[in-house]
């Protein structure tokens, strides 16, 4: 993804800070516990932060946790939210914090908005020696037959190249493994998956799905084009038709030591 296509969807998320809080879901704490296993301690930088849903989960592990979030109406949700946690405006390539301050940095569905080649170097300063970094991304379990035919109704905006198990493992390490940034202080990636739900209704997963950057930054007419689909499908399978159901997920992460 370009630069300047990057910030125009990392930027777009603001807007629906309010929908984004309450409509996104948690991560596995199994998928928490191993991204910080290898951590010397429990000092956590929570990068890209958003709305604190990865924090949240860090605080109730109880973590030291910091969280560094760009986006001032993503970061007013997270504070009032966690009224406890320590919540600073920054950002992944520009972090407010001292060298060697934590030892794990963690990013939930953020890391694939970093520059790494400014991101890499500057994380690998706020951690300790032997500290840990790790992305983690909810994606969807497309080994579920209705979550595959979901995958191919929602399209590439709704449902991107992260979203389902089969393509995340290639994709993310692919992405965000080749920068020179990344690669020189840290060690051999590790990946895992680790099983995940959340409760849903048609509504609101069409209402999660509305909170994809790809589709926040549609006019509202293709907006209602690529939604309308997801929505008919909900309501006519037999699966997701009839009020509440489990919506079948895992949490997957992207684990790096740095040296």
């Amino acid at each position: 993804m370009e630069q300047d296509e990057r910030r125009l969807y990392s930027s777009s998320f603001g807007a629906a800070a309010v929908a984004y809080a309450e409509h996104r879901p948690d991560y596995a704490r199994a998928a928490v516990r191993w991204a910080l296993e290898p951590a010397p301690g429990l000092r956590v930088l929570d990068l890209g932060a958003g709305t604190g849903k990865l924090t949240a989960t860090l605080f109730a592990l109880n973590a030291e946790v910091v969280a560094v979030e760009p986006d001032s109406a993503m970061l007013a949700e997270l504070r009032r939210a966690l009224p406890t946690v320590s919540a600073l405006a920054g950002s992944a390539e520009e972090i407010p914090l001292p060298n060697g301050s934590v030892d794990a940095v963690l990013a939930g569905n953020a890391l694939h908005w970093f520059n790494m080649d400014i991101a890499g170097p500057e994380i690998a300063r706020v951690l300790a020696p032997g500290g840990v970094l790790a992305g983690l991304w909810n994606i969807f379990d497309d080994r579920v037959e209705w979550i595959a035919q979901l995958d191919e109704v929602g399209g590439k905006w709704a449902m991107g190249a992260r979203d389902t198990l089969s393509r995340w493992r290639a994709e993310t390490a692919n992405a965000y493994l080749s920068s020179n940034g990344l690669l020189s202080p840290f060690a051999s990636p590790e990946q895992a998956e680790f099983p995940h739900e959340q409760r849903r209704t048609a509504d609101s997963l069409v209402a999660t799905f509305a909170t994809k950057a790809g589709v926040l930054v549609m006019p509202e007419r293709e907006r209602e084009a690529t939604l309308g689909p997801i929505r008919t499908f909900l309501l006519s399978n037999r699966e997701t038709a009839l009020g509440e159901f489990i919506l079948p997920m895992l949490t997957g992460v992207l684990r790096v030591r740095r040296l």
